[in-house]
This record gives structure tokens, C-alpha cells and sequence, in this order.
């Protein structure tokens, strides 16, 4: 029986964690399905994941914004999502989102695999850490490279347009950007805006899971004066073809992730907790038991 907050032992295991953004709410080609309720200490992940076997290699897929895409960016649980994803013996996601393009050659139907976040959120719950005790990860390189590597190729082999490398830039929403907003963004020099994957890198680095965003240009925000400023019906006319070409990328992409990992990813907490152990009080010590067990 699952009880509220507490991890679920025995849960089943995958490899890697698929993150569906806007109009990603489904994976075809998973066999073997089930749908998998998972309880964490943070509260309830944006719905059941979605576990099967794509390509041969076990997967986990959820979308963050729930079925029927109900949750806004900011009431995304995103501690909860990671947390079920690391439950779920996680060691690599692969997060598809939609983004809106800061560059005139990073046209709509693109694809951009960035290297580094500009967070712009105000009030989101990015850490595992607190209630007691601390820790700083280092994030100078919050993309993992290997797996960049991967997606990017995969990506070229099935036909698309790459950029590799770039900043995203994630602001809160829900609203699309002012234009004073973008112009100032445009001077930042990155590649692409959304509303996400920063709050999700942080929390993959802190879980020790290798993350990759896939980012799906669907406009030019509103700074392309010779372009109509961004609209929800222009953003799912696009993003309809980007998402079939997503998935196209996620199935070659799964069969070269190789799970033996030599990145640093997975030792991202060594040496991170700053609390003294003895300090650490227990109830904040079971809830991260997943992720600082190993450590302690």
C-alpha cells in the first residue's frame, strides 16, 4: 500500500525518463505499457508515468503539464516529477519542450539542443535541499554533454535541423514575453525562451540524473518585427509537425544512450552537503533518503 510522501519500494525500474512538454502528451511505439502511480515526499508528481519498453529499452514517460495539459508552468510540482523519475531508477532524461526562438536563423520547425539555462523564475520550489540541512551542486555545465551528444545526433539522423549548444533562457509565464521584454533578451545573446527546463535541470543535477533538453522552436517570440507576435494557435500549428519529428529523435536517441554513464552527473552530490550529518533532522533525512542514502 502507498502511503502520502514516502517513497514506493519496489517500484518498477527504467532507464530513461521522457519529459513530454506542449503537445507531447503521449509516446507511440511503447510496448509493454503501464501506467505507474508514484508517491514522493514533495507531493504529486503532474500524473501516472507511463512506463514500457521503446526500442527495447525501458522508458518512463510523463507529461508535465498533465493530461489534458492543466498545470501552468509555475504550478508545475517539478520536485515531485524528478523525484518519481529518480523512484523510477532514472539515470538520463530526455525533456521536449516548446520554445520560442531568439535568433532569425533558428527558424520554426527547428531544433535547438542548448547548453546552458538564464533562469528568470521568481517564487518555483528548485531545490530538493532545505528544511535543515544544505547543499550547493555545481551547475557552470547544467546540460549533460554526452547525452547532448546523443540527441543532437540522433536528431541529424533522422532529418532535422540542429543547433547544438545555446542558451535558453526560462522565464516564469504564463504569458508570452512584452516586446521590450524580448528585445532586452535579444541583447542577452541566447537562442531560445520557454517556461520550464531550467526549474527541471536543476533538480535533475541535485537527483544526480543526466539531463538533455530538446527544444522545439515553434515562433519568434515577438521580436521579429516582420513576423505576427506570438499566438497559442501559431505555436500548435507548428508544433504538431515538431512533435512528430520529436518523437522521431526520442526512439533513435533511447537505442545510443549508453546506461553505463562516465560523466559526472552521477556523482554531482559528492561533496555538495555542507550540514553536518548529525545536525540533519530525521524527517528531512528520510525524505531525501534517495538521494543522499549514499552519502550518509
Amino acid at each position: 500500500m502507498k502511503k502520502k510522501g514516502k517513497t514506493i519500494r519496489n517500484a518498477p525500474k527504467a532507464q530513461i525518463g521522457i519529459i513530454g512538454g506542449s503537445g507531447l502528451y503521449q509516446m507511440e511505439g511503447l510496448k509493454e505499457m503501464k501506467e505507474v502511480a508514484i508517491s514522493t515526499p514533495f507531493g504529486k508528481p503532474s500524473g501516472k508515468f507511463i512506463l514500457g519498453k521503446l526500442e527495447g529499452v525501458l522508458v518512463a514517460f510523463l507529461p508535465r503539464h498533465g493530461v489534458g495539459h492543466t498545470l501552468l508552468p509555475s504550478e508545475i510540482n517539478f520536485r515531485a516529477n524528478i523525484h518519481g523519475l529518480k523512484q523510477l531508477g532514472v539515470t538520463a532524461i530526455l525533456s521536449v519542450s516548446a520554445v520560442g526562438s531568439m535568433k532569425k536563423e533558428i527558424a520554426p520547425g527547428h531544433i535547438v539542443v542548448p547548453n546552458q539555462f538564464y533562469d528568470l523564475t521568481k517564487g518555483r520550489k528548485s531545490t530538493f535541499f532545505g528544511n535543515g540541512i544544505v547543499a550547493h551542486v555545481s551547475l557552470a555545465d547544467p546540460i549533460c554533454p554526452a547525452l547532448a551528444k546523443t540527441i543532437a545526433d540522433a536528431g541529424e539522423s533522422v532529418g532535422a535541423k540542429v543547433y547544438r549548444g545555446g542558451t535558453y533562457i526560462c522565464m516564469e509565464g504564463p504569458q508570452f514575453s512584452t516586446r521590450a521584454e524580448s528585445e532586452v533578451h535579444r541583447q542577452w545573446n541566447v537562442s531560445v525562451i520557454g517556461m520550464t527546463n531550467a526549474t527541471e535541470a536543476k533538480l535533475s543535477r541535485e537527483a544526480e540524473i543526466c539531463y538533455v533538453t530538446l527544444a522545439l522552436s515553434t515562433d519568434y517570440d515577438c521580436w521579429h518585427v516582420a513576423e505576427a507576435p506570438v499566438t497559442t494557435e501559431m505555436v500548435m500549428k507548428v508544433l504538431l509537425a515538431n512533435v512528430a519529428l520529436s518523437k522521431r529523435i526520442i526512439a533513435a536517441a533511447v537505442r545510443q544512450i549508453n546506461p553505463h554513464r562516465d560523466c559526472r552527473c552521477g556523482s554531482a552530490l559528492k561533496n555538495a552537503i555542507m550540514t553536518d550529518p548529525r545536525l540533519v533532522p530525521n524527517k528531512t533525512k528520510q525524505d531525501l533518503n534517495l538521494l543522499i542514502g549514499k552519502y550518509s
